[in-house]
């Protein structure tokens, strides 16, 4: 009996390759075989009993790997990536020194920045954390380089114009008049910075303290944990 087709994306991310959303990058760029055909379109389907899939000439190991969910508190000067581009600063995963598994952050946290960072080679959980339509609140603490005025907060609450799109209406509390507590469901490059510059602001100091219901607690900047089964399940649902 031939088992259940799911799509190649899918099934690389079910793998721990990479994100589901990063999967699909590497099909659309034709590093993705399906025995030993190049695949570029992303409604194929596969069998995952069945079919040979080849990332960047390496063959995806038909064992499947037991998931982790990680939580880090990421350190400014630490990349976001698995892929070194920058010889001076280190990965993110530089920090996971006793972790074999190969896992992958869920979402962006720039070099600039600091905080919580997830990590897992579970593909549908990094999905649900990424996608907006999942609207997962992210909550940041910022400080500024200007004061941050009344009317700068009604422009995030309302959406800023960034790169031709609008931002969704953030949640944005003063702390102080140079700092702030911003929440947002969506998480595009740089956004934060990118709004503060829109209105004639400066991020001087940018660190993420929530994803949905989850915090850092008393966890130590450099320093990381293995999620409970209740904390994944609440970050999902």
């Amino acid at each position: 009996m031939m088992a259940e087709l799911i799509r190649l994306q899918k099934y690389m991310a079910d793998k721990g390759i990479a994100s589901r959303r990063k999967c699909e990058e590497f099909i659309t760029e034709g590093l993705v075989k399906v025995n030993g055909k190049v695949i570029t379109e992303l409604g194929t389907k596969v069998d995952p009993d069945n079919d040979v899939v080849e990332v960047n000439e390496s063959k995806i190991e038909a064992v499947k790997s037991e998931y982790i969910y990680i939580m880090l508190n990421k350190p400014v000067g630490y990349i976001t990536s698995l892929k070194q581009t920058d010889s001076s600063s280190p990965l993110v995963t530089d920090l996971l020194k006793k972790v074999k598994t190969r896992v992958y952050p869920v979402g962006r946290l720039d070099k600039d920045s600091s905080g919580l960072l997830l990590l897992t080679n579970d593909g549908d959980f990094a999905y649900k954390l990424m996608h907006p339509s999942f609207e997962k609140e992210k909550e940041y603490i910022v400080t500024t380089m200007e004061t941050v005025t009344r009317r700068m907060i009604e422009r995030f609450e309302k959406g800023i114009m960034i790169e031709g799109r609008k931002t969704s209406p953030a949640r944005v509390k003063r702390l102080e008049l140079t700092k702030i507590s911003i929440v947002l469901c969506e998480g595009r490059n740089r956004q934060i910075r990118k709004m503060l510059q829109k209105v004639g602001n400066t991020v001087s100091y940018l660190r993420r303290v929530r994803i949905n219901n989850l915090t850092l607690g008393k966890l130590k900047e450099g320093e990381y944990r293995f999620l409970t089964k209740s904390e994944v399940q609440d970050l999902v649902n």
